[in-house]
């Protein structure tokens, strides 16, 4: 997902997606997932030199990535989407000058509660061994870049280095998520609970555990048939409410916490054992999934 912030940001993206033929090309990656350039360019019934140059301004504005692809008559590019998501703040919050930001690695949690199936694997290798819940006290665990449960939760405590005398004004967090099925599976629903400071957020339903395709950044190791990507949601909790990629999913805001520069911050990400849908939660790092991430956080602030 694309976060544009100022609306002034996104002039490229704008300018982009302002033609008739690169609308086209999203569309035809989205029924393909990826296509190379001659079959792009029969299809567009367009010259390859005229299709290069609508992919280079997609590509230039994140919207589409290429890669490599040995032919039989040399190396041809292969096209695919970037993205499954544009956020554009219309409005700027005038009062939120200073921003404080920080990245938790998915192994940093602070206190956790977690039932098999579940695991953890670094950028090289599981750690320990799947569906034992002991190594999620292993200090190997702060190497973890993806980690997965059926039901419970895994709390994290979020850096606070506010300056001084500063109140916390708005909380923003982006992580890769999805569900945690029974090897792989879009159609898996799983409602995952956020809390901060043991205040009920709010509620996403993440739609599958996906697999179709190898993540971008998943490891070339990592097992075909085992969570390969999530989708990147963004989690806002400012003075409306909070949201989820701009959608209110609660009245809770950021005014109900009191929080300054003192204040400890504890999310929480959970599977509720009584939800609608017990569908687990993986969470992927910089070097799983479709996001080169960690959790990242961005706290604003203001003069109390």
């Amino acid at each position: 997902m694309l976060h544009i912030e100022k609306i002034d940001d996104g002039l490229e993206l704008f300018k982009a997606l302002g033609s008739e033929v690169r609308l086209d090309i999203i569309k035809l990656l989205l029924k393909y997932k990826s296509m190379n350039m001659n079959e792009l360019a029969t299809e567009l019934s367009i010259t390859n030199g005229a299709l290069t140059s609508h992919i280079k301004k997609l590509e230039s504005c994140g919207i589409v990535t290429t890669s490599s692809e040995s032919a039989r008559h040399g190396n041809q590019k292969l096209c695919s989407l970037k993205l499954d998501k544009i956020l554009i703040d219309i409005v700027d919050d005038v009062d939120n000058e200073n921003v404080y930001n920080a990245d938790i690695k998915v192994g940093h949690y602070t206190d956790y509660e977690v039932y098999p199936t579940c695991g953890l694997s670094s950028s090289e290798s599981i750690i320990g061994e799947v569906d034992d819940t002991r190594y999620f006290a292993h200090p190997d665990r702060y190497n973890a870049d993806i980690l997965w449960f059926t039901k419970g939760y895994v709390e994290y405590v979020i850096p606070n280095f506010v300056p001084s005398m500063n109140k916390i004004t708005g909380i923003t967090i982006s992580a890769e998520l999805s569900s945690e099925a029974p090897g792989v599976n879009s159609n898996w629903p799983s409602d995952i609970t956020f809390y901060l400071n043991g205040k009920r957020l709010g509620v996403w339903e993440s739609p599958g555990d996906f697999g179709d395709t190898r993540g971008i950044f998943t490891p070339e190791w990592w097992f075909p048939n085992w969570n390969q990507y999530g989708l990147l949601k963004l989690l806002v909790i400012n003075k409306y409410g909070t949201f989820i990629d701009g959608l209110k999913i609660s009245e809770i805001c950021i005014d109900d916490f009191r929080l300054d520069h003192s204040s400890i911050l504890k999310f929480r990400m959970a599977v509720e054992e009584d939800s609608e849908h017990v569908g687990g939660l993986t969470i992927f790092g910089r070097t799983f999934g479709n996001y080169s991430q960690d959790i990242k956080v961005c706290i604003s602030y203001a003069e109390e």
